[in-house]
């Protein structure tokens, strides 16, 4: 076996081409037989193996500089730079991280997470280094859609005006998470017959290099009318025109090829763009077929493929079939998503009404005011997207949105503590930045069938909301029966009680509700609120709850800094409730590593017995309240 004895990117330069191709193999079978355990982003992995060990092979790592776009193909990357040995530990509470990391390992030259920042982020690291006259290479590994993201344009825009010796690796397998989409992409996928140009270009150059006078002058010429006979068969003279020296495209996974190219353009003057085809889900034949389904994957097994089956729906199904029922009735609803179709639950959708369904690539701000202009004509639209990512169209939700007050809905998936992704993908901050802007209402269900209803809500609402839910599966499967809408504004009392008041948010609820029943064992009455508006807030209930019940609990999975807590302690504070004492409870003032949900929960205190614990300390009872440590 090769791979156990890769202790450093340097010991791939000791191998010949033919064991290069036999580790590419057994770096195949590591990644499959990890993910199908730990779970993780497989297709795109597989997609790169070659591609990582000919990196590795022609430059010098940590030296030389190798950044990951979007980074969830980064594992041969983490395998192949010494650690081998905790790849079991994968996306694990205390292990390695699903992708690059700063802190985690020297090679790891930038932490990503987010699309389509490499580019930007290579070029700051390149032009420091001839800030403090260092000499080191950096590599941009750019695919998986996130060239349909404009922030990678403004990164090719200033490398090429800068003219420096960036290497940008074009990452072609035709698909981000779901299937790319738009012009460029479109683009792209035509120069797949780019063979036949680059043959015709080399034999005419060879042909007329032997031609002794008239050859010359004639090269000269061919090489003058190139860029517009170029145009006709790859996106050379779109990233030439930009300041790049173009290349390719080239097949991603001959190993002598990448290797014969990198090693040609290593040392190039300019900005250079080498375009790489290869496959997802390459070597492994069910993601191979299905990309899609295998790109972010749990637990499965490697020969059948199949992960294990509950018969409760994931939230973001619950969401798709929920608004695929609402859009039959009402034909005003859209659906936009960013390069998620099947993460956000829109397949059925998509199936059923193409022509209202719209997946603009990976590019949050331009879905984003998309859906405002659409709104302006008298239509519904809604944006589903993971919350972590519309925080990159912050600017357009105020701006675009929010000012002109224009009936957008925004879906957000995967609200809260994600888990094995770790702090790139959690939802920690949406209440923060969402609830002070001006015009929007934002809910929070606390189970399926009130998601619901706010989704009802939010369609008959003629002004912009949100409706933030969590990641995972919904505690049973939603009722079949008529759609409310939840009154704007207004919470609910789940449980009366005299000696604390417990106001959760969401998915803090259902451990709130549970919480109540450990305090009760204990002797201690809890009265549970389950907000459902973090805006507007209900402060007429509160604040009568409050006046009677002086010790209060807030409950969220985001970040207390500014979150729905906040928003409690602003109001009833204006109310001046004597002898009231408050402790917000919710993610603390820092980014929460990976690990699974139930023990990110646990560890933060935002399980049933933390809040629990949290409320018995605050009543003064911490001789109880240690019977649940």
């Amino acid at each position: 076996m090769l791979l156990k004895n890769i202790k450093d990117p340097k010991d791939l330069k000791r191998l010949s081409i033919d064991k290069l191709k036999e580790l590419a193999s057994e770096l195949r079978e590591a990644i499959i037989e990890r993910v199908a355990i730990n779970g993780g982003h497989l297709a795109s992995n597989l997609g790169v193996i070659e591609l990582t060990l000919a990196l590795h092979y022609v430059f010098n790592s940590p030296r030389d500089k190798i950044i990951w776009d979007v980074g969830h193909q980064s594992y041969a990357h983490k395998i192949l730079t010494g650690r081998l040995g905790q790849f079991q530990t994968l996306r694990q509470y205390g292990g390695i991280s699903g992708f690059p990391k700063i802190g985690e390992n020297p090679h790891d030259a930038f932490g990503t997470g987010h699309s389509s920042t490499s580019i930007s982020a290579a070029l700051g690291i390149l032009e420091a280094g001839a800030q403090k006259g260092e000499d080191f290479k950096v590599i941009a590994v750019i695919g998986d859609g996130a060239m349909t993201s404009g922030l990678a344009f403004e990164g090719l825009n200033h490398a090429g005006h800068l003219q420096k010796n960036l290497i940008v690796i074009l990452n072609d397998n035709e698909m981000s998470i779901s299937p790319n989409v738009g012009a460029l992409s479109a683009y792209l996928q035509k120069i797949m017959t780019g063979d036949l140009y680059t043959k015709f270009k080399k034999e005419t150059r060879s042909i007329l290099g032997r031609i002794p006078k008239v050859g010359e002058p004639m090269l000269r010429m061919a090489e003058k009318a190139e860029g517009t006979v170029k145009g006709f068969f790859v996106p050379g003279m779109l990233f030439e025109e930009l300041g790049f020296e173009y290349v390719g495209p080239i097949d991603g996974h001959k190993i002598e090829n990448l290797i014969e190219t990198l090693e040609r353009f290593k040392d190039f003057s300019r900005p250079v763009l080498i375009h790489a085809i290869t496959k997802k889900g390459k070597g492994y034949s069910l993601a191979e077929k299905n990309p899609c389904l295998f790109h972010g994957v749990g637990p499965f097994d490697i020969e059948t493929g199949c992960q294990p089956q509950s018969q409760n729906p994931t939230y973001s199904e619950v969401f798709g079939n929920c608004l695929l029922r609402l859009a039959r009735e009402d034909k005003r609803i859209v659906a936009i998503t960013a390069a998620m179709t099947e993460g956000t639950g829109l397949t059925d959708f998509a199936k059923a009404f193409p022509k209202r369904f719209y997946d603009v690539g990976i590019a949050e701000s331009h879905a984003v005011t998309f859906a405002a202009g659409l709104a302006t004509r008298g239509l519904k639209p809604v944006v589903a997207v993971y919350s972590t990512f519309l925080q990159r169209a912050y600017d357009q939700i105020i701006h675009d949105v929010c000012l002109q007050k224009l009936p957008v809905i925004f879906a957000l998936d995967r609200a809260g503590i994600v888990g094995e992704d770790g702090p790139t993908h959690n939802g920690a901050f949406d209440l923060s930045y969402l609830r002070h802007i001006p015009n929007l209402v934002v809910m929070a269900p606390k189970d399926e069938d009130e998601f619901q209803d706010m989704l009802k809500t939010a369609v008959s609402y003629d002004g912009p909301c949100a409706v933030r839910y969590p990641r995972g599966r919904a505690p049973r499967p939603p009722e079949d029966r008529e759609l409310r809408e939840v009154p704007i504004g207004i919470s609910e009392v789940l449980k009366d009680g005299k000696d604390i008041l417990i106001i959760a948010a969401g998915s803090s609820v259902s451990y709130s509700v549970e919480a109540a029943k450990f305090l009760e064992g204990l002797g201690v009455s809890a009265c549970v609120v389950n907000a459902r508006f973090i805006k507007p807030l209900d402060i007429n209930l509160i604040g009568n709850l409050a006046g009677r019940i002086k010790y209060v609990i807030t409950v969220e999975e985001n970040t207390v800094e500014g979150g729905f807590g906040s928003s409690v302690l602003e109001h009833l504070s204006e109310l001046n409730i004597e002898g009231l004492k408050i402790k917000r409870l919710g993610i603390p003032d820092r980014f929460i590593e990976q690990g699974s949900q139930q023990i990110l929960r646990r560890n933060l205190g935002l399980d049933a017995e933390g809040i629990a614990r949290e409320a018995l300390a605050l009543l003064g009872k911490r001789e109880k309240a240690s019977r649940l440590l």
